[in-house]
């Protein structure tokens, strides 16, 4: 199930919300207009019944108004019976009408008595209906016409409103893993900055708790060389002195020996590469390569042309050996190759990676198997340089091209290796 879009929730509510309250601020103002307009109507029956009852007792009432502006119609009872107005229907006058107000056959009827004399002001109710519909057009055409603006604005301002929220998140999203500095996003919201000021204290949190593991590593493997160290020299030296079966212990305790050496080394990379960081001045790292390379007996492939890259010498050094030691080590046929852009390739034809295995193998002391060969920590330390430097790393098996082996590839962003850490 995705996730609900706040600015959505809120520009769709808002704007349903103003749509809502218009239409019954609309359907009030037609019931209020209604009975307004009905009062000013039966105010003018009243007074034009006023005006004219007196002029009723004339003999001849021909000069009387037919028929008022407003669609007036009036009948007389009298002695000599009933009489109508010019345009006045007798079907719509009852011959004994109640006085005041009252409704019949679509008209409104207004009664008055004087004198012997009953005046019936007649006055059609579908001309407050035209009038009443007349008016609320007025009004509602405009109102219309600025509905739409008026939810642009609810939109506009939601979304200009919620831009804190999307730059925290923009500057939560463009941090590396390793980077726990406190955020500073600007211009956050009072509802946010306890959001900002938590995550800060969470990402402290975990620096001073990562601190704690990479010093506790780093220390662990300095104090154990000089211990590793003499304890290898009197194994050697109890070697050379010792015949049969116990020369041969002394040489297992002597690999053992190294390979914990080794790993003791590994543990101090591993704590540099987590904790530093190692973009740098502009460096040609192709002599690096080569010189880190010659230690295993081999010939990268390298551009003729410098390939300048910012990172600290020291980092693309155990960055490449860890490399190559990998590749060695757990295949045939190693490859290096440099390219011009800074991408760094190395590739085998050893066994292939299962898919599972592929995605776990820069965790530490991840083995894919071969619990026996290497300390289990090279990728690892390769992807923590990787992601201190600002470079990719892509692990692919089999490699481009073939049906067998394992390749790696990293180098800046925007390369072959672009994206984030991919397997």
């Amino acid at each position: 199930m995705s996730a609900r879009s706040l600015r959505r929730d809120l520009a769709i509510g808002l704007g349903a919300g103003l749509t809502v309250l218009w239409i019954l601020a609309m359907l009030g103002a037609t019931l209020i207009l209604r009975e307004e307009l009905g009062e000013v109507y039966d105010s003018l029956m009243e007074e034009t019944a006023d005006r004219l009852l007196p002029f009723m007792g004339a003999e001849d009432i021909a000069d009387l108004p037919p028929r008022a502006e407003v669609l007036l119609t009036w009948a007389l009872h009298d002695a000599e019976g009933m009489r109508f107005s010019d345009d006045a229907d007798p079907a719509d006058f009852a011959p004994d009408p109640p006085e005041g107000f009252s409704t019949a056959r679509d008209q409104r009827h207004f009664v008055r008595r004087s004198g012997g004399r009953v005046l019936d002001i007649a006055s059609p109710l579908q001309e407050r209906r035209e009038a009443l519909r007349e008016v609320m057009t007025a009004l509602i055409l405009p109102a219309l016409a600025l509905l739409p603006l008026c939810l642009w604005g609810i939109v506009w301002f939601t979304n200009r409103r919620l831009r804190p929220v999307a730059d925290l998140s923009t500057e939560v999203a463009g941090r590396s893993p390793g980077d726990l500095q406190a955020l500073t996003t600007p211009a956050l919201p009072a509802e946010l900055l306890p959001v900002r000021d938590e995550m800060n204290r969470l990402m402290a949190d975990l620096s001073e708790a990562l601190a704690a593991e990479r010093a506790f590593s780093a220390n662990a493997a300095h104090e154990l060389r000089t211990p590793i160290a003499a304890t290898l020299a009197h194994v050697q030296l109890l070697r050379d002195a010792a015949d049969g079966p116990l020369r041969d212990r002394a040489d297992k305790a002597e690999g053992e020996l190294k390979r914990v050496t080794r790993l003791a080394e590994k543990l101090l990379q591993l704590a540099r590469a987590e904790h530093a960081g190692f973009v740098s001045g502009p460096v040609d790292v192709a002599p690096i390569l080569q010189l880190v390379a010659r230690d295993f007996g081999m010939s990268p492939e390298i551009p003729a042309a410098p390939v300048v890259l910012r990172i600290d010498p020291d980092a693309f050094a155990i960055l490449a050996r860890n490399l190559i030691e990998n590749a060695v080590h757990h295949g045939r046929n190693a490859e290096i190759r440099l390219q011009a852009d800074g991408t760094l390739v190395v590739a085998n034809d050893g066994p292939v990676v299962p898919p599972g295995a592929l995605a776990h193998l820069t965790r530490r002391f991840e083995r894919a198997g071969a619990r026996n060969a290497g300390s289990g920590l090279g990728l690892a330390i390769v992807a923590a340089v990787a992601g201190n430097a600002g470079f990719d790393l892509t692990l692919r098996s089999p490699r481009q091209g073939s049906v067998q082996g394992f390749e790696a590839i990293v180098g800046p962003k925007g390369g072959q290796g672009a994206g984030t850490l991919r397997r």
